[in-house]
């Protein structure tokens, strides 16, 4: 039963950075033993939110108490001694160091002025023990799948001694089915504790399984607090967008649209194409005008696909064929001259240059497939960057923002921008709207349909079903790293999910 007392109260919280008001007098509350979802499309405001509460950045105006007790949170040290704990969407962890050492990093627990290595791994078996999982804590981190990385994130958040409230900033994005209902599993355990939790996540089927509340910020403003059960999904997203659900639809007709004109010439052909050890031999053709969508559950070998066919990874066996010409070399500057082009999967770690601007970022690939000899001017550079930043729609002051200052969703369409811009004939999207907002998500669907009019080949790659079988001519199911089925024309959800599951 959710205790109606506040424990967070937020009021008239208002935050400014140069050139834009990203939180305008924004309320939100938190009770006790409650699950809160807090909602919005990227730029909503919900980071910057975040970062308020737990002392990263502090608000021109507004207030926030704890249990009726107002205070400043000056520092991230300072919301962990008022046991306010944050797992971040990029986590960051050190993975030289042991799962031990990073769970207890700035806790360790020493004896006679030196770390006591058996309470320290005992403690961290213990964070691990609230989530449900054993493993040998005494491991470098690095040995570890990313979703185990998450899930030790999540340990060490609460390895925080009298946690009051746990923020979790897309903890599933990494996580496959089993995995995040072991974390709805805990999430309902420390919600049954008193512990009130903030749960932040796009995935609108999740927010519904495990969320009491819903609060919905838009453009830095806040719109509403709604009780889960009283708003609909089409309400939600309504709600999130500020406009109605047209747009859905519009990437359904363009489908429909392009379906009687799929299937133009064969760009890409692979045969037995495999590396021991990542993806077994695989078959797949990719014709001109026409997307070829990729399902299959986190491991199922949809992004060693897309190393391959990029030649980040070079093959052990098999043969790829470009517009009819055999590859031999293997590389991305080599893919880059055949007109490959990757969006990858993380796009922090492998897609945007953080420190460089939106201008330096949208013309690497470009600058990269001239060579460095022969230098784009910088006239000719912002010619480019303007063209594409009202071309997908990219939110930003100046094309000289510096890339990392941009919400997830725009920092994805700047790498969207990097490789369209160098005209591919094949493009491979791994993840492209990952932890992007619902409003992003369509914008970047209705992208791909157009490209795929103008006659691009597009490899389409997603966690979320719905979104490959609403643009994808052809589905490719993978599991455990090989090739399993492929769909053509209509297909509906139940048998990909048991195609995927191995039920078929």
């Amino acid at each position: 039963m959710t205790d109606d007392r506040e424990l967070v109260a937020m009021r008239g919280i208002t935050k400014a950075f140069p050139g834009v008001v990203a939180l305008e007098d924004i309320t939100f509350s938190l009770r006790k033993g409650e699950i809160h979802a807090l909602m919005g499309e990227n730029g909503a405001g919900k980071s910057t939110l975040i970062k308020v509460l737990t002392g990263v950045e502090h608000p021109d105006r507004g207030t926030i108490a704890l249990e009726g007790k107002q205070v400043q949170v000056r520092s991230p040290q300072q919301s962990q001694a008022l046991g306010i704990s944050t797992v971040y969407q990029e986590v960051n962890l050190c993975t030289n160091l042991s799962v031990a050492e990073n769970i207890m990093l700035g806790r360790e627990p020493r004896r006679l002025g030196s770390i006591h290595w058996k309470k320290l791994n005992a403690l961290a078996e213990q964070a691990l023990g609230r989530l449900g999982i054993d493993l040998d804590v005494t491991q470098p981190l690095e040995n570890y799948s990313v979703a185990i990385q998450q899930m030790v994130a999540i340990a060490r958040a609460l390895a925080i001694l009298a946690v009051r409230v746990l923020i979790l900033d897309e903890p599933t994005s990494s996580l496959d089915m089993q995995e995040t209902a072991r974390l709805f599993d805990v999430m309902r355990k420390l919600k049954g504790e008193g512990i009130g939790i903030i749960f932040i996540t796009h995935f609108l089927d999740q927010v519904y399984q495990v969320a009491d509340r819903i609060t919905v910020l838009r453009n830095g403003k806040y719109i509403g607090t709604y009780d889960t059960a009283s708003l609909s999904r089409v309400e939600l997203v309504a709600t999130m967008l500020g406009r109605n659900l047209s747009d859905l639809h519009a990437v359904a007709q363009a489908k429909v649209e392009i379906a009687p004109k799929a299937a133009h010439a064969c760009v890409a052909e692979a045969k037995g194409l495999g590396l021991k050890g990542s993806l077994a031999a695989i078959d797949l053709s990719l014709n001109a005008g026409e997307v070829v969508g990729v399902a299959g559950l986190l491991g199922s070998g949809r992004t060693e696909l897309a190393r391959l066919i990029f030649g980040v990874d070079a093959p052990d066996s098999g043969s790829l064929s470009i517009d009819g010409q055999k590859v031999e070399r293997f590389s991305p500057h080599e893919s880059l001259k055949r007109g490959i082009a990757l969006c990858p999967e993380d796009r922090k770690a492998e897609g945007i240059v953080g420190e460089l601007s939106i201008r330096e970022n949208i013309i690497l690939a470009l600058q990269a497939r001239y060579g460095w000899f022969k230098v784009l001017n910088t006239q000719k550079q912002y010619e480019i960057a303007a063209q594409y930043i009202k071309l997908l729609g990219i939110r930003t002051p100046s094309p000289d923002q510096l890339v990392k200052n941009l919400s997830g969703g725009n920092q994805q369409k700047v790498i969207l921008a990097r490789w369209i811009v160098t005209q591919p004939h094949v493009l491979i999207l791994d993840e492209p709207t990952r932890g992007i907002d619902v409003g992003a998500k369509v914008e970047i669907q209705k992208l791909v349909l157009d490209l795929v009019k103008e006659g691009m080949a597009i490899i389409f790659i997603s966690s979320e079903l719905e979104e490959v079988l609403r643009i994808s001519q052809r589905i490719l199911v993978m599991r455990d790293r090989k090739k399993v089925a492929e769909y053509a024309g209509d297909v509906n959800d139940q048998t990909i999910m048991h195609t995927m599951a191995g039920d078929l």
